[in-house]
């Protein structure tokens, strides 16, 4: 079976391929512009993309191609329609990146809290206003909501628990 990677990954996951038997061509210089070429040239049964967008013409450019697969959530980025009519499956890897961006959204709650940004930008301009900046109120016995506890709402929850947040979790309108 041969895979075109059209994007960037990481080399545990070749690794993973080649174990499995798979003869993988790596691309990830390559652009949505120039995907169409490449599926021509390589003619893959199975696409791995991340944000590479995967068009109508990436999808009519190979004989071969049976699955897409984005390497993260959504598949916003590939043309879906063209590959059913095209009898191409196209998958995801949901809640792959779910920890990472329950860190994220962890971190930015607590630069917001402790006006982090503020900070830096009036140290850069050689200034410290110790008093104005140590008004943070913390996390702590604070009320933290959570729309939708999907992976990503449910990793946040988690986090936010040991840092004496309490999570309330609610429906988006």
């Amino acid at each position: 079976m041969k895979v075109l990677i059209a994007d960037k990954f990481e080399k545990v996951g070749i690794d993973g391929l080649h174990e499995l038997g798979c003869a993988v061509v790596s691309r990830p210089e390559l652009t949505a512009e120039a995907l169409p070429g490449a599926i021509e040239e390589v003619d893959p049964n199975i696409l791995i993309v991340r944000s590479t967008k995967v068009s109508a013409a990436a999808l009519n450019a190979g004989t071969s191609l049976t699955l897409v697969i984005r390497a993260g959530a959504g598949i916003d980025t590939i043309d879906v329609t063209t590959a059913s009519a095209r009898g191409i499956f196209v998958s995801n890897c949901p809640g792959k990146n779910s920890i990472a961006v329950a860190e994220l959204v962890m971190g930015l709650l607590l630069a917001c809290d402790r006006r982090i940004p503020d900070q830096a930008a009036e140290l850069r301009q050689g200034k410290w206003n110790k008093a104005e900046f140590s008004k943070a109120r913390g996390l702590y016995g604070r009320r933290l909501g959570i729309v939708g506890l999907g992976q990503i709402g449910k990793e946040v929850a988690v986090r936010a628990r040991p840092s004496g947040c309490g999570c309330s979790a609610g429906r988006a309108p």
